[in-house]
């Protein structure tokens, strides 16, 4: 493919999805707006239905952002000061942000080379008499080792608390992520899998105790109509979003599997070159949110894919235990060396589910020719 074909791809391309969604999301949102129905309304309610059965857990309870569902999944466990939390430094600062937010203290285990998720070896070796929680990450869609994490857990009484922000439908042992744990926390900022257009989040969970209590907290801790039996927060998912996340999930499947032939012609294209392309997950589904790939020389290659306006993104160039906010608790360089190696090496290409073939081939003609 000659460089004139395509000028430019972009990290993320919704246009196309939004044309295609537009009639009927609008359509929805002058019914909402015709019977004064904004904020937890018909639309909410069918949402966390349908995707509690998704997922195929009991209850599914909608909240403001994937932050709130993490914070508010580890306040219903009664995670707060003198707890320690078990997760990954190789994520988006939010999965660690929620666990100082109720007061407790993350601990940094490194992760697994190949799936750029959770070590269970190194979370072992990480317990203590104050761990009160695992904190996975089912990181770019690649689910986590739950199995392995869960026997964890159970061995030594602790919650777990999937974070699922990146990996809406991908699958472990047969199983959607977010089943697997106390809560599953979802995301649905614009970028994910399922996104919505504009903030959005999810708690799924099969305990009927926790469910009501997280329905309470997102309303301010109200138990009736001006009744207040706690300190809640303000973290609701409004109608718009809803109606247009239930559109978005009646196609998923359909998604997910876009994704997957996009991550498919990556990795032929990819092979046998000085690159390394996404594991996948013997036993379960990826659900591609990223396409991030391992390669020396990243720098080089990542100015190239700019200068011939290729987007691609840096996930994650520093490892939260190295990060100036969690200086206190004195990691140094070289503690979670996998980690370490990974954030200097990785790089998230294009992927959405609206790519062309053609883009496809032009980032990988770009990032080969800058390999040499």
């Amino acid at each position: 493919m000659s460089e004139a074909s395509i000028q430019g791809v972009p990290y993320l391309d919704l246009s196309q999805e939004f044309s295609a969604l537009r009639d009927e999301w609008f359509a929805l949102a002058d019914v909402s707006g015709s019977k004064g129905q904004w904020i937890l309304g018909p639309n909410v309610s069918a949402f966390e239905e349908e995707a509690a059965a998704y997922v195929g857990t009991r209850h599914a309870v909608s909240v403001a952002n994937g932050t709130d569902a993490l914070v508010l999944s580890l306040r219903v466990l009664g995670v707060g000061p003198g707890d320690e939390v078990i997760t990954t430094p190789y994520t988006f600062f939010a999965t660690a942000e929620s666990i100082s937010l109720v007061g407790a203290t993350p601990v940094f285990a490194d992760i697994d080379a190949v799936s750029f998720n959770l070590d269970p070896v190194s979370v072992e070796s990480r317990i203590t008499s104050k761990t009160r929680a695992i904190m996975p990450v089912h990181l770019f869609g690649h689910p986590a080792d739950m199995t392995s994490l869960n026997a964890l857990a159970e061995t030594h009484k602790l919650a777990v608390v999937e974070d699922a922000a990146q990996a809406f439908g991908a699958r472990h042992d047969g199983a959607c992520v977010g089943s697997h744990g106390a809560t599953g926390c979802f995301s649905f900022y614009p970028t994910k899998v399922l996104g919505c257009y504009g903030d959005g989040g999810l708690i799924t969970t099969n305990d009927d105790a926790l469910a009501e209590h997280i329905r309470r907290l997102r309303n301010h801790g109200a138990s009736a109509p001006f009744m207040h039996v706690e300190f809640g927060c303000n973290s609701r998912l409004d109608e718009i979003q809803a109606a247009l996340l239930r559109i978005k999930l009646r196609v998923i499947d359909e998604a997910i599997s876009a994704r997957n032939r996009i991550a498919d012609r990556y990795d032929a294209q990819l092979a046998d070159r000085d690159v390394i392309t996404p594991a996948r997950p013997g036993n379960g589904l990826h659900a591609f949110n990223l396409y991030t790939i391992r390669m020396q020389g990243r720098d080089a290659a990542r100015a190239r894919l700019n200068e011939q306006k290729i987007g691609s993104s840096l996930c994650y160039p520093l490892g939260l235990h190295l990060q100036e906010v969690y200086e206190s608790l004195a990691y140094k360089p070289g503690d979670l060396p996998v980690t370490e190696a990974c954030s200097l090496v990785s790089l998230s290409l294009p992927i959405f589910p609206d790519m062309t073939e053609a883009q496809v081939d032009r980032v990988c003609e770009v990032l080969l020719a800058a390999t040499g």
